[in-house]
């Protein structure tokens, strides 16, 4: 039987084996790979990714990372493609095509069809004298010395590379396009990552939960108003301006170095320039603030304007964390 210790000197080989495999990526990368970007960025068409077995699934996912970082993106399946879907195929798209050995079956029939197309031929292949680099107008090249697989047969590094030329596409059209985070959220909308994006404080805040008092309140109105919002805190107005803070903290602290609390006011205990956020910024501004201040309610404010109080559970119960 086979130890847990072969195993896991297989997993680091496996890994070191590809891991070799992309750094030497870097070597191979040529001029074509810029124009490529250039091309893509430049054109007025789509970009259609299509390959065959492992190198298929590959393209799909070159495609999604496309898609989402704001290049419009298609993948076509090499052997359906000759069955009628090069119909998706317009006169501006780019084509890239993906394939180890380049010299498929179903790949020696397609790129023919795509030529005749008129369509721009993109080559990302591990083979540089294959037919598929040679009939194409463009070539990235993907070469690996050998798979991780034992037998140098399954596909592992090569897949591996194929992902991150994709990704190296991907990466450089998103620099070009200055592509932003809010971009990203355009295209992202649901799940964590959606919120994390798009959701803001605004969005989250509750008006009935707006704790106050005066800068004159006894310890009693503070206390009060604390519990009957629940949020650990209260904020103290004077003028219509917040001047400070009070959190529950702040009343376990004093009751600790008090016996009476006869005259005192919020004034003797507040926190002054408390931390603040705007109702506009991002919930996830609100999240690294507190963070790094280690507190767990931040006072909203607008043109000096109280609007309220987020807490750290309103953020965790959206799902962002």
């Amino acid at each position: 039987m086979i130890t847990k210790e072969k195993i896991l000197a297989i997993a680091k080989e496996t890994i070191l084996s590809e891991s070799k495999a992309i750094s030497k990526l870097s070597e191979l990368l040529t001029d074509d790979l810029a124009d490529c970007v250039r091309l893509i960025y430049e054109s007025k068409g789509r970009l259609i990714v299509t390959g065959i077995g492992k190198s298929a699934i590959i393209a799909q996912k070159i495609v999604a990372t496309l898609n989402s970082t704001g290049t419009p993106s298609l993948f076509l399946h090499a052997s359906e493609a000759v069955h009628g879907d090069l119909g998706m195929v317009q006169p501006n798209d780019i084509i890239i095509c993906i394939s180890k050995s380049g010299n498929s079956p179903e790949i020696k029939i397609l790129v023919p069809i795509l030529n005749r197309f008129g369509n721009t031929l993109i080559a990302m292949t591990g083979n540089l004298s294959s037919f598929l680099a040679k009939n194409s107008t463009y070539v990235i090249d993907t070469t690996v010395e050998k798979e991780a697989c034992p037998n140098n047969l399954a596909p592992t590094n090569s897949t591996t590379a194929q992902l991150v030329m994709g990704d190296c596409l991907a990466v450089c059209l998103m620099e070009i396009r200055n592509f932003k985070s809010e971009d990203f959220a355009k295209y992202h909308p649901g799940g964590a990552l959606g919120k994390k994006l798009l959701l803001r404080v605004k969005d989250i805040l509750e008006d009935s939960r707006k704790p106050m008092v005066r800068a004159d309140a006894t310890i009693q109105i503070v206390i009060f108003e604390i519990s009957e919002k629940r949020l650990g805190v209260t904020a103290v107005i004077e003028n219509d301006k917040i001047i400070g803070i009070i959190t529950d903290g702040d009343i376990r602290r004093m009751l600790s170095k008090t016996e009476t609390i006869k005259g005192i006011t919020a004034r003797d205990i507040m926190t002054v320039n408390p931390k603040m956020i705007e109702s506009d910024d991002m919930v996830v501004k609100a999240l690294n603030i507190m963070e790094d201040f280690s507190i767990t309610q931040l006072i909203v404010s607008d043109d000096s304007i109280y609007k309220g109080v987020i807490h750290l559970h309103d953020i965790l119960k959206e799902g962002i964390v």
